[in-house]
């Protein structure tokens, strides 16, 4: 990682934080972006607590900041 930068990607969440967590550390990115909820219609799914919570300790020894949550357009 790069210090000072902050790089990421859109990724699915479709498997949780977690995972999101995972790839965007596998690519080399220090941050992401995800739709709350799938972008041509339907509902977001339920926050899984222990997902957040894991993805939270995996975040802070991987230097993953903030990520951006991006609402789907009307």
């Amino acid at each position: 990682m790069t210090d000072g930068l902050v790089i990421g990607s859109h990724l699915s969440s479709s498997k949780g934080y977690l995972a999101m967590g995972k790839t965007a550390r596998e690519i080399g990115a220090n941050t992401f972006q995800f739709f709350t909820r799938n972008p041509r219609g339907g509902r977001a799914k339920e926050i899984d607590a222990d997902d957040v919570a894991a993805f939270h300790a995996f975040a802070k020894e991987n230097g993953i900041g903030r990520i951006l949550a991006h609402a789907p357009t009307p």
